[in-house]
C-alpha cells in the first residue's frame, strides 16, 4: 500500500477506546486552550474580514465560532481555524518542522457539528489529527526547501474531518489525495514582515481539506500514489522519508497529542524561553532605560524564524512582532510580561520599546542548537549595564512544555483571561463546565451555544 492508503487504513480503524484516560484529558486541555483563543480573537480585524465572507448567504449546521451563524463546514474551518491561531498563542510540536497541532480543531469541529457528532467523536478526531500532524513533523523538514508546515494539515485534517463524516479507508485516501495535490502552502508567509495570512495559512488549508474530504465521500477521486509518485510530494516538496504508521499511537502506544506544548504567553513559541529569561533578569537590571546592550543567543530555529528578517527589529503588524525576537525580549525586560496589550499599534509605536529594541542583537550559538529541540528551545540572554557590569539569564524548557507542564487551573485561568470580556464571567464558567465534560457532550451545538459572545 502507499503512503495514502495506509494513513488512511490508520485513521478508519482508531477507535475512542485506543485513546485512554490520559490522553482524553490531555486533549480537552488543549480543546479548552484552542478554543480560549479562538473567542478571545473574536472582533480581530482577520476574523471580522473572514467571517463577513464566510456568512455571505451562510448555509449549512456548522456554526462559526462566537455566533448563531451557521455555514458550510468547510468555511466554518476556515474562520474557525483562524480564530484559534490569530493571536499565535495556542499549542505547538517542534520536531524536524513545527506545527501548531490544535490548528487541526478549526477542521475537526465544524466537521463534528455538521453531522451531529458528539464530543467523544470530536476528541478522537481531533487526537487523530494531531497524531498524523506531528508524525509527518518527525518524518520531514520542509520549511528549509520553502514550504509551509501547514502542508501537513493538509493530510490531517482531510483524516480528522474525513473521519467524521463516515468516509471508508478507499475515501480517506482520496481525501488526502485531493486536498495534498491542490493546497500547497509556500514558506512565504513567515518570512520578512508577517502579514494577516500568518494566521489564516492552516485554516485555509483545513477549509480545503474539509471540502476534499467532503468531495471523496460523494466518489471524487485524486491523484495517486499523492506521496510517492512520480510529480508528487516526495519529489515536489519533503524529499522521501520513511513513517511507519504502524508505530502510531493507539493499542498501548502512546499518542503524540501529549508531547505538545501548551503557551503561557503569545509568541511565537521559540520565543517562550526568551521572555521567561528577559522576565527573570528585569529583577537584576532594574531601570531597562540604562541597559546599554542586550545580547540573546539562540538555537538555528530560533534565530532562522525569529530573528533573520530586518524587519524583526522594527515590526509595524502584530504578526512580525509576536515572531521577532527583539522585540518580544524587549518588551519582557520593559513590562516584565508579554500579552496581546504588548502588540497594540500604540506600542508596536512607543519610543521606549523601539529605542530599547535597537539596543537588541540576536546571533544563532550552536551549542544551543545541538540541543534543540529534545533538550528544550534554548535561549540565553546577556544584559551590559552602565560601568561595563552584566548580567545574564538562560531558559531552555518553558511553562507549558510537556517537562514543564500547564496544570488544568492553569489552562482555566487563561482561558477565563481571554473570553470573559467576551462571555462575562458566568459565561466563561458555563463553557469550561462543558468543556471539561466534553466527552460527556452529546450535541455539539449546546457547546458552540456555551461560546456564543454576548
Amino acid at each position: 500500500m502507499n503512503l495514502a492508503e495506509r494513513l488512511a487504513d490508520y485513521a478508519h480503524d482508531l477507535s475512542y477506546g485506543d485513546l485512554g484516560r490520559t490522553v482524553v484529558s490531555e486533549a480537552k486541555k488543549r480543546v479548552v486552550d484552542a478554543l480560549g483563543c479562538a473567542v478571545g480573537a473574536y472582533d480581530e480585524e482577520p476574523v471580522r474580514i473572514a467571517r463577513s465572507v464566510a456568512s455571505a448567504g451562510a448555509r449549512g449546521r456548522s456554526t462559526i465560532l462566537g455566533t448563531g451563524t451557521k455555514a458550510s463546514p468547510d468555511m466554518a474551518a476556515f474562520v474557525n481555524g483562524l480564530m484559534i491561531r490569530y493571536f499565535d498563542f495556542n499549542d505547538t510540536y517542534l520536531s524536524k518542522e513545527p506545527a501548531h497541532p490544535s490548528d487541526n480543531l478549526g477542521a475537526t469541529l465544524s466537521a463534528a457539528e455538521s453531522v451531529g457528532a458528539g464530543g467523544r467523536d470530536l476528541i478522537l478526531s481531533t487526537v487523530l489529527a494531531y497524531e498524523v500532524q506531528c508524525r509527518l513533523c518527525d518524518a520531514a523538514d520542509i520549511r528549509h526547501r520553502g514550504w509551509d508546515h501547514v502542508c501537513y494539515g493538509l493530510v490531517s485534517s482531510a483524516l480528522g474531518a474525513g473521519k467524521l463524516l463516515g468516509l471508508g479507508k478507499e475515501e480517506l485516501a482520496q481525501a488526502v489525495n485531493i486536498a495534498l495535490n491542490g493546497h500547497i502552502a509556500m514558506r512565504q508567509v513567515r518570512a520578512g514582515e508577517l502579514s494577516m495570512w500568518k494566521g489564516a495559512s492552516f485554516s485555509n488549508a483545513a477549509r480545503n481539506a474539509v471540502f476534499a474530504a467532503l468531495l471523496a465521500k460523494e466518489g471524487m477521486k485524486g491523484p495517486s500514489p499523492i506521496f510517492e509518485g512520480e510529480m508528487g510530494f516526495f519529489r515536489q516538496v519533503s524529499g522521501p522519508f520513511d513513517l511507519d504508521v504502524s508505530a502510531f499511537g493507539g493499542r498501548g502506544r502512546h499518542f503524540k497529542l501529549t508531547e505538545t506544548y501548551v503557551k503561557y504567553w503569545p509568541v511565537e513559541y521559540h520565543a517562550q524561553t526568551a521572555v521567561w529569561a528577559a522576565i527573570e533578569l528585569r529583577e537584576k537590571v532594574g531601570d531597562p532605560a540604562r541597559v546599554e546592550s542586550v545580547l540573546v543567543e539562540t538555537h538555528e530555529a530560533g534565530y532562522t524564524i525569529l530573528a533573520k528578517d530586518k524587519e524583526k527589529w522594527r515590526p509595524t503588524t502584530r504578526e512580525t512582532a509576536d515572531h521577532s525576537l527583539p522585540y518580544t525580549v524587549a518588551t519582557a525586560l520593559l513590562d516584565g510580561r508579554v500579552d496581546n496589550a504588548s502588540y497594540s499599534p500604540r506600542r508596536l509605536a512607543d519610543p521606549k520599546v523601539r529605542r530599547l529594541v535597537s539596543k537588541v542583537k540576536v546571533r544563532e550559538d550552536p551549542a544551543l542548537t545541538a540541543l534543540y529541540p529534545a533538550g528544550g528551545m534554548p535561549n540565553r540572554i546577556t544584559v551590559k549595564m552602565p560601568g561595563g557590569r552584566t548580567e545574564s539569564a538562560e531558559c531552555a524548557v518553558p511553562k507549558g512544555h510537556p517537562a514543564n507542564p500547564m496544570v488544568r487551573g492553569e489552562v482555566e485561568s487563561k482561558f477565563r483571561g481571554l473570553t470573559e470580556r467576551r462571555l462575562g464571567a458566568a459565561g466563561a464558567d458555563e463553557a469550561l463546565r462543558r468543556l471539561w465534560d466534553l466527552e460527556k457532550v452529546e450535541d455539539l451545538g449546546e457547546l458552540t451555544l456555551a461560546l456564543r459572545v454576548k
